[in-house]
């Protein structure tokens, strides 16, 4: 599931729970938009990775109820913030195209 997921741009500034934000979330100076996206969505894909496999360690007996919830919660959040995001951007594309040129 996650392989298909990792063709697809998502963003995620939050990252995982009690962490500060990512470097691409504070956008460098001179960089590049499409490389900020990259960078964001990378980071996206790592984060719901992350908590899938704390889901299966947690499955396994591997690791504790409290950081299975705290990674499940944190890829939620991602998946969410890419949600957003998208709805905005595919909102932006239409109100574009609906402009009289």
């Amino acid at each position: 599931m996650l392989n298909a997921i990792g063709s697809v741009s998502s963003v995620d500034t939050f990252g995982p729970v009690g962490t500060k934000p990512t470097a691409a979330a504070g956008a460098v100076a001179g960089s590049d938009f499409s490389q900020v996206l990259a960078n964001v969505a990378t980071d996206a894909i790592g984060t719901v990775r992350a908590g899938e496999a704390t889901a299966i360690s947690g499955i396994e007996g591997k690791a504790s109820i409290q950081s299975v919830v705290a990674a499940v919660m944190a890829a939620e959040q991602t998946l969410q913030a890419a949600v957003s995001i998208r709805d905005k951007v595919v909102s932006a594309y239409q109100e574009i195209s609906r402009m009289a040129i």
